[in-house]
């Protein structure tokens, strides 16, 4: 059952590690932390993905910024709470990690698939230049219960096909996982630089139960 789940949800990044780590949160005795990859983009932009990682797969005392790695694993989320609010926080949960030579094959960097359903309206809008985008949050489910809720990005015919989605429906993406600077507005005086990670759809279909 577990194995069909994991099935559902993968991701592969390749970059290079750009911090060092940062505790997390502990399970059963198993500490978590984060680090940041820089993912290079076709354009010769970057992403920078965190990856969340377990201490048992890798030395979290060494500083391995500047080494090339491989990371596979699920693109996970989970409720942060700040003040009255929850934040969607977002990362690569690292089933392995490779350390690897430079890395020039930039179409093979960054790849997820996932299979799940729309769990809220698919918002449909075109941007002043007549670009079709769509956004859609997909609940991905884990074992025992538990879903990831991902936010996806389909852009011209892709966006038109999934703005006649309804809740509910089952579909299949498969794309890039991309970073996204914005501006939080905290209050009348102050602004806040934020990261926000999406799924960067290539294709999607509708999945038969």
């Amino acid at each position: 059952m577990a194995d069909k789940m994991i099935e559902n949800n993968k991701v592969s990044v390749i970059g290079e590690i750009v911090s060092g780590f940062t505790f997390s949160h502990e399970v059963f005795g198993e500490g978590f932390y984060v680090i940041e990859v820089a993912v290079s983009r076709l354009s010769e932009q970057a992403d920078i993905i965190p990856l969340m990682i377990s201490e048992r797969l890798i030395n979290v005392k060494e500083d391995y910024q500047g080494c090339t790695v491989e990371a596979i694993g699920q693109f996970r989320s989970y409720n942060r709470h700040e003040g009255v609010k929850n934040r969607l926080v977002l990362s690569v949960f690292v089933r392995e990690i490779h350390f690897m030579e430079k890395f020039t094959d930039y179409t093979k960097t960054n790849q997820i698939f996932l299979d799940g359903y729309i769990c809220k309206n698919p918002i449909y809008r075109k941007t002043p230049l007549g670009r079709e985008i769509a956004d859609l949050l997909l609940a991905v489910n884990r074992p025992y219960g538990k879903s990831d809720y991902i936010p996806c990005i389909a852009w011209g015919r892709n966006a038109r096909f999934a703005s006649t989605f309804e809740v509910g429906t089952r579909v299949r993406v498969w794309g890039r996982v991309q970073s996204r600077e914005y501006t939080k507005k905290l209050s009348e005086t102050q602004c806040e630089k934020r990261v926000a990670y999406e799924v960067s759809i290539s294709k999607l279909e509708c999945a038969q139960e």
